[in-house]
C-alpha cells in the first residue's frame, strides 16, 4: 500500500464567538479549517482537520502541500514512527501544526487499514474518561461562579479557570468558585503563562490553601529556573510543558531539573500523537501524569480521546469553552454523558463523523 494523493480542503468558519484565554488568544469572529486527506493506492483515506478558531487553515495549508506532500507521496502510510521522523527535520519550514495534522490522518488511517480504533492501536487501558471544563477568560467573579456552577450541576467532573491574570483578582475569583462548588468539588487554575515569581508563589500558596487539583503554566512557558523555585516552595502540583513547540526532546530537561510535576501536550505545539503518546509515556517512566491539552479542533480533540484512553497517567479530558470556539466540522460531536464522562470510540481509526456536506458547502480552496 502507497500514499498516492495528499489534499486540502480549507472550509469556511462563521459566527464564532469573540474569546480569549490569554495574551495573544484573541478569537476572531470568523476563520476557516481544513479537511486534510491522505489517500492510498488502495482507496483507503485518512482524515484530519487542520486549523482552530484562532489559527486558520489558511495560514499554514501553503507549507504542508509543498514540503510535506512531496514527503509523503509513494510512502508506505503504516510507516509512521519513520515519516514522522522525516516530518520533524523540517520543522524549521513547516509547522508543527501542519506536522501535527498529517501525524493525525496517518493514526487514523492506520486504524482503517486495521480495522481497529486508533486507542486500540496504540493500547486501550480504559474505556472511559472524566471530562472538566475549562473556562475562557470572563468579565467578572460571579461569571466564573455561575459557569462553574453550572457545569457542577451537569455532572462534569471538575473545572478549570483561566483567570483574568491579575493575582489579586485571580485569588478573589478561586475563593469565591471554590466557596460556590464546595470542598469536594475538583478544580484547577490555569494562569497562561502570566505571573512574575512572587505572584506566582502568592497565588500557588492561596489555591493550594483552597484544595486546587493542579497549578497550570503560572510562569513564562520556559523559565526553568523560577519553575524550580516555585515547585520547591509549593505542595499543589504543578503542571508545564503545554507550550514549548517540539518533539520528545524538548522535555528532558523539565524533568531532569524537577521544575514540574505532570507533563502536557496536544497536537499542533508537538506535532501530532506521535509525539505525545511517547512524552506520556517518558512520564509514566518518572511516576507523572501526562494530561492532554485541547488541540484546537474537534477532529484533533476526537484524536485526543483516543490517546487518553490509551495512557494509564492521564486522569482527566479538557473541553475547552465556549463550546462554538472549538466544535466544527463535524457530524457527530464528542458527547459528555450524564455522569461526566466521555466513552471510547469504536468504529476503525479515529471512527469521526465529519460533516463533508457542510465541507463541501463552506470549501474556499482545495489546495492539491
Amino acid at each position: 500500500m502507497k500514499i498516492d494523493d495528499v489534499t486540502l480542503t480549507i472550509f469556511a468558519w462563521d459566527d464564532i464567538p469573540a474569546t480569549r484565554y490569554h495574551a495573544g488568544s484573541f478569537v476572531t469572529r470568523s476563520s476557516n479549517l481544513g479537511l486534510l486527506r491522505i489517500h492510498t493506492d488502495e482507496g483507503l483515506e485518512g482524515h484530519a482537520f487542520l486549523g482552530s478558531a484562532g489559527n486558520p487553515a489558511s495560514m499554514d495549508g501553503p507549507q504542508l502541500l509543498r514540503w510535506l506532500k512531496p514527503l509523503l507521496m509513494g510512502q508506505n502510510p503504516l510507516e509512521r514512527e519513520r515519516l514522522h521522523r522525516q516530518m520533524l527535520t523540517l520543522s524549521r519550514s513547516v509547522s508543527y501544526r501542519n506536522i501535527g495534522a498529517a501525524d493525525v490522518a496517518l493514526w487514523d488511517l492506520a486504524g482503517k487499514i486495521a480495522e481497529l480504533p486508533v486507542h486500540a492501536l496504540m493500547g486501550t487501558y480504559k474505556n472511559s474518561i472524566p471530562a472538566y471544563a475549562s473556562s475562557q477568560v470572563l468579565p467578572s467573579v460571579e461569571a466564573y461562579v455561575e459557569q462553574a456552577r453550572f457545569f457542577k450541576a451537569n455532572h462534569w467532573r471538575a473545572y478549570k479557570i483561566h483567570p483574568p491574570t491579575q493575582p489579586a483578582t485571580d485569588i478573589k475569583v478561586c475563593e469565591a468558585v471554590r466557596d460556590a462548588v464546595g470542598d469536594d468539588y475538583t478544580l484547577m487554575l490555569d494562569s497562561t503563562w502570566s505571573y512574575r515569581y512572587q505572584d506566582a508563589l502568592r497565588v500557588g500558596y492561596a489555591i493550594e490553601e483552597l484544595d486546587f487539583l493542579w497549578y497550570e503554566d503560572p510562569l513564562a512557558d520556559e523559565d526553568i529556573y523560577n519553575y524550580v523555585k516555585l515547585r520547591q516552595k509549593l505542595d499543589i502540583p504543578i503542571m508545564a510543558t503545554e507550550f514549548p513547540a517540539g518533539g520528545l526532546d524538548t522535555y528532558p530537561i523539565w524533568i531532569t531539573e524537577r521544575a514540574t510535576d505532570f507533563l502536557r501536550g496536544d497536537i499542533p505545539n508537538k506535532g501530532g500523537l506521535t509525539t505525545m503518546l511517547k512524552t506520556a509515556h517518558l512520564a509514566e517512566a518518572f511516576g507523572m501524569n501526562y494530561e492532554i491539552h485541547h488541540s484546537g479542533n474537534s477532529l484533533n480533540n476526537l484524536a485526543n480521546l483516543h490517546l487518553a484512553l490509551a495512557l494509564r497517567n492521564c486522569e482527566f479530558f479538557e473541553v475547552l469553552l465556549p463550546h462554538e470556539a472549538h466544535k466544527y466540522g463535524m457530524a457527530k460531536e464528542l458527547e459528555i454523558d450524564a455522569h461526566g464522562l466521555l466513552h471510547a470510540p469504536t468504529g476503525p481509526g479515529l471512527g469521526a463523523e465529519i460533516d463533508f456536506e457542510l465541507i463541501e458547502r463552506k470549501a474556499e480552496a482545495v489546495l492539491r
